[in-house]
């Protein structure tokens, strides 16, 4: 009797003991993913975050491949690689390969509505001179006000030759007849606008383009510093027409009107991956539904690596703060994980 009380308590020991081990266990444990990340910096941030929540599901994530926009989307239908963060929708849909939805999707929102772009001006100069849209600086005592190098033109800080954005600007200076009025700055980027930031300490007049997230509007606030500005009308370029209804924008912190005609189409940043990848892995598949980050915390981020904070390693610094701040959600997104993998 007490020989077959002692064997009944042995094999519940090792029920229960195999129970817990395979209640603990990782979903990643033994799986290996490929990310990829896109080539602009202001992105890294999301990457890094986004693959630490792999690691700590128990995946072995390898380092990211940087890759141009067209080459990736190309790369994950393949399978060369298996996601990445940094999709904006629909801005990036054109350079999609054909049938990239049967091979690849985008999975919940990082940013909802966070791909902002537009032209902002110095909110004291808006307010002096009455500035609505573009059009206004077609007004002489406009153009006169941000005229630095004595051009008779507005001096713009735009996009340097080869970005995406200087077709656009080109487009609108074209369609809304502004060539005669406006001087996009076509420089490095960076460099013109350390010279904007410092134009706008001394009380100068600014006038740039930006996007979001972007350090720029944390050093320079939208609705304290600068205000977002008008096209003047909706006249697309041919490869906006598809997501023309998104290039007019409500509720936008710091705009000169609500809604506000952006010119640009405001995307969404969605994460994108292969969809066999992400279907064999459900905990990976729920937590990149369940990933949301702040638009604000991004822009704080950016700014500090524009500051110097840019290694990978003090990236990933940035990510161990935010996850500390923000650590009831973040446990909350892996346990939702571990639950779709179950």
């Amino acid at each position: 009797m007490m020989k077959n009380l002692f064997l009944s308590a042995v094999v519940s020991s090792l029920v229960l003991t195999g129970a817990n081990a395979a209640f603990s266990a990782l979903p990643g444990e033994g799986v290996t993913v490929k990310p990829a990340r896109a080539t602009w910096n202001t992105g890294f941030f999301q990457e890094a975050l986004v693959r630490r929540g792999l690691e700590q599901l128990g995946y072995d994530v390898e380092k990211p491949k940087d890759l141009q926009n067209p080459i990736f989307y190309k790369s994950v239908t393949l399978g060369d690689v298996d996601y990445w963060t940094n999709g904006w929708f629909p801005n990036h849909e054109g350079q999609f390969p054909k049938n990239f939805y049967d091979y690849a999707d985008a999975y919940g929102y990082v940013v909802k509505a966070g791909g902002l772009q537009g032209y902002l001006v110095s909110k004291e100069h808006v307010e002096k001179y009455d500035i609505k849209s573009l059009d206004d600086f077609k007004r002489d005592e406009v153009k006169e006000a941000f005229d630095k190098d004595g051009d008779g033109k507005a001096d713009m800080t735009a996009c340097p030759p080869g970005w995406g954005c200087e077709t656009v600007i080109a487009h609108h200076m074209d369609v809304y007849d502004l060539d005669d009025h406006i001087n996009p700055i076509k420089a490095s980027y960076e460099a013109g606008m350390a010279s904007a930031i410092a134009a706008y300490r001394a009380g100068e007049p600014i006038f740039f383009y930006t996007w979001a997230p972007n350090w720029t509007i944390f050093k320079l606030k939208p609705g304290e510093d600068v205000m977002w500005i008008n096209v003047p009308e909706i006249i697309p370029k041919e490869s906006q027409k598809s997501g023309v209804d998104r290039m007019t924008q409500s509720g936008i912190e710091g705009a000169v009107s609500d809604p506000i005609k952006l010119g640009y189409v405001v995307s969404d940043i969605r994460i994108v991956a292969n969809k066999k990848f992400a279907e064999a892995n459900p905990a990976i598949k729920k937590f990149f539904e369940l990933v949301e980050i702040e638009l604000v915390d991004i822009n704080e981020q950016n700014t500090r690596m524009n500051a110097g904070e840019k290694s990978q390693k003090a990236i990933e610094g940035h990510v161990d703060e935010w996850i500390a701040d923000n650590q009831e959600t973040w446990d909350k997104w892996l346990e939702e994980a571990k639950k779709a993998a179950q």
